[in-house]
């Protein structure tokens, strides 16, 4: 209720307003309520964390979210292939998403010099990323044709909602309306952007080579997901705003559990972590960040000799 509210206030404002700053202030707010959208309902949802209330507006076998990722494309590559394999060289395909050098045991190419530049354009283009990544070309033709169509058509409807259906309803302000979702998409990607790298890529998460998938125990498959992943302090606002991710160690602990439980449990695991000696990453936004940007930088070079 609050994100849908907060949606149809944002449209209203950027719709009337007569000054630079509603617009702004309009667009601003459709950012967040994007954000929210993408973080805290899409993406818990899709997981899977609130299927046992039985309500179908927020099952996860129902929820299209608000971008232009295809929810069941996105459901097959980030909670199987991602949250299964986590940090797994050559399996976890959110590894670098692809395209990024995120550890020294990745043979080091001279595209990787690029890599500081791809990091921006990701940044800026998140949601695409995220949608073509979706599209699984390891599977049989038939299949990746399929899921291309699929999303070829979300796109479309993507679009035509975002630059045709609302600007349309602005009738002589349709270009104010353009502007705001296009800006306002932007944010949202760049927000999504900030804390998924936070939670994966600082310095200290460890990546793993497919062989330990060959004896690996459940005991150690949970020892992954907490070397795997990392936190950033939060409070309730900023917490909200993420879709506690950023609790990302609870969260890849346990994927499905409801978002709003994962800093019950933080206050369980931490202390375990220190009993056994092993690390908890965590520290502030702004550090989890630097130290990401550092490792991006640092690994677009040759290993050191």
């Amino acid at each position: 209720m609050f994100q849908r509210s907060l949606d149809v206030a944002a449209r209203l404002l950027i719709a009337v307003s007569r000054s630079k700053a509603g617009w702004a202030a309009g667009t601003a707010a459709l950012g967040f309520a994007k954000s929210v959208e993408n973080m805290e309902i899409g993406h818990n949802v899709s997981h899977g964390q609130w299927d046992w209330m039985n309500d179908p507006e927020i099952h996860s076998t129902t929820w299209e979210w608000d971008m232009a990722a295809v929810s069941a494309q996105w459901k097959a590559s980030h909670n199987y292939r991602h949250h299964v394999f986590s940090n797994v060289l050559g399996e976890d395909d959110d590894l670098g998403f692809g395209v990024m050098r995120v550890t020294p045991e990745q043979p080091w190419q001279k595209k990787h010099l690029l890599q500081p530049l791809q990091n921006l354009f990701l940044a800026l283009t998140f949601e695409w990323g995220i949608a073509l990544h979706g599209v699984d070309l390891r599977r049989p033709r038939s299949e990746w044709v399929a899921q291309t169509k699929a999303l070829v058509r979300k796109i479309i409807r993507q679009g035509a909602k975002d630059y045709l259906v609302w600007p349309a309803l602005s009738l002589r302000r349709w270009r104010r309306t353009v502007g705001a979702n296009a800006i306002a998409n932007l944010l949202r990607n760049l927000w999504a952007y900030v804390v998924i790298f936070c939670g994966h890529f600082p310095d200290g998460t460890q990546k793993f080579t497919a062989d330990i998938l060959d004896s690996e125990t459940r005991a150690e498959w949970y020892l992954r997901q907490m070397l795997g992943a990392a936190n950033f302090r939060a409070g309730r606002f900023l917490g909200f705003a993420s879709g506690n991710l950023c609790y990302q160690i609870e969260h890849h602990l346990f994927p499905d559990l409801p978002s709003n439980r994962l800093a019950e449990i933080a206050h369980r695991v931490r202390p375990l972590c220190e009993k056994y000696d092993l690390p908890y990453l965590t520290g502030s936004l702004a550090h989890q960040y630097g130290s990401t940007l550092r490792m991006i930088h640092r690994l677009a070079l040759p290993n050191a000799a």
